[in-house]
């Protein structure tokens, strides 16, 4: 089994990642068949949650903000009408994609709540206070690191104690100031911290890849088909154009309906009968969409696909900012 202590800092990258669901769901998925276990402290969790009402909000916000300065650079330059079309549209499709990502950061509090509580006692806490005192890293430089070397006094305790269904611990971080060799290769732990990692059973990791690529070490195939079927799972949001495109075919299709519905109560005599020149012109209106669409595509339905019909423009109609049942055509 291999034991996870993962920094917060390596969360919040994984949750604010598009492709975040590649590291999450192997995680859940291993940790659930006994083959991983995370162990959380409670500074991590607090740190998590203080960070992600910040977080998750700046994710669609910054993209968002990116596209409409882009937009709006296109318009002082000068950019073909083409070029601020797709820029416009860009600006609809990217939020709607990284709106996806408000689900990484649910997955996450969840996979930390569900992990192995690492409580710290007070020989943890004498022992951060003797590494500020002897200025070791992560207290090395002159700020606030004591929750970060009350982490690696977890993880210490943590290899100290052992445990006898895991072969190998990993530390991961993203924090090279407090945790990395300096003006170094990030991916090498602090000389302070050599000790801890000298052996095969406990690696040091930098960063979200950094985390991928030990995983893939250690999981070697299992791990790359869970995250084979996270890709082959994954779909892309509709651009704006799909969707504006979608929500005219079924105006179309709901105007031609409700013209037949017309003419039968004409025919019928239950309303009064269109003038000639209106009459001539839903008549073309109604032969422009069978040529669009095919004569068979465009109704009339029995009653449950004339509502599934209503449905879907409601429903795109909503995507696109109107309110939920606005069906006028």
């Amino acid at each position: 089994m291999l034991g996870l202590f993962i920094d917060t800092c390596v969360w919040i990258d994984i949750a604010g990642r598009r492709d975040g669901q590649k590291l999450i769901v192997p995680l859940r998925v291993l940790k659930h068949l006994g083959k991983l276990e995370l162990f959380v402290p409670n500074v991590v969790i607090d740190e998590f949650e203080r960070n992600r009402p910040l977080r998750e909000p700046a994710v669609t916000r910054s993209v968002r903000d990116q596209l409409r300065q882009l937009v709006a650079d296109a318009r002082r330059s000068g950019a073909n009408h083409q070029h601020e079309e797709w820029l416009e549209a860009m600006a609809y499709h990217l939020p709607l994609v990284s709106a996806g990502v408000m689900q990484n950061f649910s997955e996450v509090a969840e996979l930390l709540r569900n992990g192995r509580s690492v409580t710290p006692t007070a020989e943890e806490y004498a022992r951060v206070v003797q590494r500020g005192l002897e200025k070791k890293a992560p207290l090395h430089l002159n700020k606030n690191s004591v929750a970060d070397a009350l982490l690696i006094e977890l993880y210490a305790t943590l290899l100290r104690s052992g445990d006898e269904n895991i072969n190998q611990y990993c530390f991961a971080t993203s924090n090279h100031q407090d945790f990395s060799v300096v003006n170094g290769d990030h991916r090498q732990p602090h000389p302070d911290l050599g000790d801890l990692f000298s052996e095969e059973s406990s690696r040091y990791t930098y960063s979200a890849e950094g985390l991928h690529e030990l995983l893939m070490d250690y999981f070697g195939d299992e791990y790359l088909e869970e995250v084979e079927e996270v890709e082959s799972l994954q779909t892309e949001p509709r651009s704006l154009a799909e969707i504006l495109e979608a929500e005219q075919e079924y105006f179309d299709k709901i105007w031609y309906v409700r013209k037949l519905i017309t003419k039968e109560k004409i025919a019928a005599g239950e309303t009064e009968p269109l003038s000639e020149d209106l009459a001539a012109k839903v008549d073309e209106g109604m032969r422009e969409v069978e040529q669009r669409y095919g004569a068979e595509n465009v109704g009339p339905w029995d009653d449950w696909n004339w509502g599934f019909v209503h449905g879907k423009l409601s429903a795109l109609r909503w995507v696109l900012g109107d309110e939920w049942d606005f069906l006028d055509t």
